[in-house]
């Protein structure tokens, strides 16, 4: 998988191409640079060790984390567990999310897609109070 090329040059600076990827529970892949994984890492183990949803999350992103490296032509090499836990099979897709992409499967993206646009509310009355202050 290629990294895109706006990208790859801050990923050299940030963390010199050394890069985690991980699982999340909605089937698609994780992938920091590594001080954000540190950091990451840093608040999963101050999640609360008897919540049982704490240790699903825990479990689950720290289990499958694995180390990739960028190449010389910004590419990384995905490994065949993580490719089989997204269902990445033709065609996939990176989206930047802050301290991370997220790469997807994109046939299960456009479910997943679909999935939050038919769950959404026109009039934003679904928002919690955390987000209600948002502009975009």
């Amino acid at each position: 998988m290629s990294i895109p090329t706006k990208y790859r040059e801050r990923i050299a600076a940030r963390c010199n191409g050394q890069l985690i990827c991980t699982v999340d529970q909605r089937s698609c892949l994780l992938i920091y640079p590594l001080p954000d994984w540190e950091e990451t890492e840093r608040k999963l183990m101050r999640l609360p060790s008897l919540n049982p949803t704490a240790q699903k999350l825990r479990g689950l992103l720290m289990g499958y984390a694995t180390d990739l490296e960028l190449d010389g032509h910004g590419r990384v090499l995905i490994p065949k567990e993580h490719r089989a836990f997204a269902g990445l099979e033709k065609q996939a897709m990176m989206f930047g999310q802050g301290n991370k992409f997220e790469l997807w499967d994109e046939s299960r993206w456009n479910d997943q897609l679909k999935r939050w646009l038919d769950e959404g509310s026109a009039d934003g009355a679904d928002l919690p109070g955390e987000l209600e202050s948002l502009s975009y």
